[in-house]
């Protein structure tokens, strides 16, 4: 029943699509239902289903989902088809440090190049992720969480170290890990950000990383709560 509902969930995400569509949007609009956590890992993703909704054949969508399989999204199994991937709880956890150790990296050269209009992206940044705090908007939050780091981030023009952060941080998306935690956990690391913004804004690199490090820490913690009981997870290979 469960597996039911989740499939309904990606098709449903993907109805009313125009016919015909272009290798690359249905790519992209995969990403999306499983970046967006409404197609949690785990789900089934059934080719003609998908190629139903899309109005293609099953070249493209396979296609799709090979890519989506190389950057670690989706899983394929004899006999099982396609579905989201899951990490097992121990390499969710790992994650989260691979993210800490390439945000140090990055944020050590952004706050040293970052200028004015760098600033203003990032305290625009702080001030939607605000809102959805203040709104008790769960999904909200763990969206702009994320677009704000990245406006800390952005400065250092390091395009592949970017692109390694962003690949580490779409791998945790599908489970939405922030969505589990309650309001006065959310309420301490929206404190973290905003000692970040002000770190960063007065260009001091040596606060900027120590705030970064004590957040990293208390993300790290959350993610070690998290419920291993959900189906989400993958179980550890014996």
């Amino acid at each position: 029943m469960q597996g039911s509902r989740r499939r309904s969930a990606l098709l449903a995400r993907l109805a009313g699509r125009t016919a015909g569509r272009a290798p690359v949007v249905i790519l992209d609009e995969l990403r999306a239902c499983i970046l967006d956590g409404e197609v949690p890992p785990g789900s089934p993703i059934p080719v003609d289903g998908v190629a139903a909704a899309f109005g293609v054949s099953r070249i493209p969508v396979r296609e799709a989902l090979m890519t989506l399989i190389g950057e670690g999204l989706v899983d394929h199994r004899p006999h099982l088809g396609y579905q989201v991937a899951r990490l097992t709880a121990q390499e969710f956890g790992e994650i989260y440090l691979v993210r800490e150790a390439l945000e140090t990296a990055a944020l050590r050269v952004a706050v040293a190049l970052a200028d004015a209009s760098d600033d203003e992206r990032a305290r625009a940044a702080h001030a939607t992720l605000e809102r959805a705090v203040v709104a008790g908007d769960r999904r909200a939050h763990h969206r702009e969480s994320r677009r704000f780091h990245l406006a800390l981030l952005r400065p250092c023009r390091m395009g592949r170290l970017l692109h390694m952060l962003d690949t580490a941080w779409n791998l945790t998306e599908p489970l939405q890990p922030m969505s589990y935690l309650d309001g006065a956990e959310r309420e301490l690391l929206h404190g973290d950000h905003a000692r970040m913004l002000a770190a960063f804004t007065a260009r001091d690199g040596e606060a900027l990383l120590r705030v970064c490090a004590e957040h990293h820490h208390r993300l790290q913690g959350y993610v070690a709560r998290l419920p291993k009981d959900t189906g989400l997870f993958a179980e550890p290979e014996a």
